[in-house]
């Protein structure tokens, strides 16, 4: 080597970040605000616990690009969220990293102008300032994990978060999921077999310690109490979808002889939906249906959301990208989700009506 280093030699560039302190005092979280969120995590801890017998919806795009558009598709859910919030507690999906196969844009945080400048910490600033907006609105963030670091700059700010397949064996996810503020689901490994994320919620329930940044930015080992608030996440997988009941009470009882309360979240896009969003409402209407015939271990779902269905390309020309519309998974339209939503919602209503709370 011609400079006679042996370290980073692959790195053709460093940039300093923002502080996680740095940045919350920039973009403050006002007393208020944090009040809400501590009522959000409450309401979801209720859920995934099994003492609020609503559903934890947690419904939004596959992916945000565009703020603009976030913030109205917020506004919309917000009040969709009021009318149905005797049936479902509303979190609004707010995905900012994406955890690729092969290649693919990454996400809001590593690259928010879309054209591989990774300005990451612009994407931190953007996301950050997003997620106040949102709690401003009235409506409580799920944020996947995926980079260890990114929650010391959003921890405060959610009122859930998730771990996905491709990540949920990973050990250093599973000490970050015991340290985090709020209840979390690991999803089922992309095989469809949820024996991995019955593994990872076993672990995130017990203390553990990592390496992480203090938000100060120094360097530090961290200790955990555990997370018991981790669930996990039914996706499918390569060999079809496993949120069928038989699918449903094969994940309850290998919870069970795990030692673990059964809580289980839906997930009712990706291989559940077999990668077609427009069979979303199916597996919503499956999911209220072993709820209303007695279900207990289901505290949630999930549905990939925008404000206009379906997916594109990410362009070179940015100006031609379509309002509203997903860059990543195919989502259903604003239009039906509202409907879906809307009628599951009455669904249930009527079976309480004619059944009891009981048979929820």
């Amino acid at each position: 080597m011609a400079n006679g280093s042996a370290r980073d030699v692959r790195i053709s560039e460093i940039s300093p970040l923002r502080s996680p302190d740095q940045l919350s005092c920039q973009l403050p979280l006002s007393n208020d605000d944090r009040d809400r969120i501590s009522q959000f995590r409450e309401n979801v801890n209720n859920i995934i616990s099994g003492k609020d017998n609503r559903l934890l919806a947690i419904v939004g795009p596959c992916s945000i690009h565009d703020p603009k558009a976030a913030i109205e598709y917020a506004e919309k859910l917000k009040k969709l969220a009021d009318e149905i919030s005797d049936q479902f507690f509303v979190v609004m999906r707010t995905y900012f990293e994406k955890p690729r196969t092969a290649l693919g844009w990454k996400g809001l945080i590593t690259d928010p102008d879309m054209d591989k400048s990774y300005d990451i910490d612009k994407g931190l600033e953007v996301c950050r300032k997003l997620l106040l907006d949102i709690t401003h609105i009235g409506l409580p963030v799920g944020c996947e994990c995926l980079d260890p670091i990114v929650p010391q700059y959003t921890d405060e700010l959610m009122s859930w978060s998730s771990i996905g397949a491709r990540t949920t064996e990973s050990q250093t996810h599973r000490s970050l999921a015991s340290g985090l503020s709020v209840a979390i689901g690991f999803k089922n490994s992309t095989s469809g077999d949820f024996t991995a994320a019955i593994n990872a919620v076993k672990s995130a329930r017990e203390p553990a310690a990592f390496i992480g940044i203090r938000r100060n930015g120094v360097i530090a080992q961290f200790h955990t109490t555990g997370n018991n608030f981790a669930h996990i996440i039914l996706r499918g997988g390569v060999n079809g979808a496993n949120y069928y009941e038989n699918d449903v009470e094969s994940a309850e009882s290998a919870m069970k002889k795990a030692g673990l309360d059964p809580a289980i979240v839906i997930d009712c896009s990706h291989a559940n939906s077999n990668k077609d969003y427009t069979r979303q409402k199916r597996v919503l209407r499956s999911v209220i249906d072993q709820k209303i015939w007695g279900n207990k271990s289901i505290r949630g779902f999930m549905l990939e959301s925008n404000l206009f269905e379906g997916n594109q390309s990410i362009p070179c020309n940015l100006n031609e990208l379509k309002y509203g519309v997903s860059v990543t998974d195919a989502c259903i339209g604003w239009e039906e989700t509202e409907r879906i939503m809307k009628h599951a919602a009455d669904i249930l209503r009527k079976a309480k009506e004619n059944g009891g709370e009981e048979i929820l």
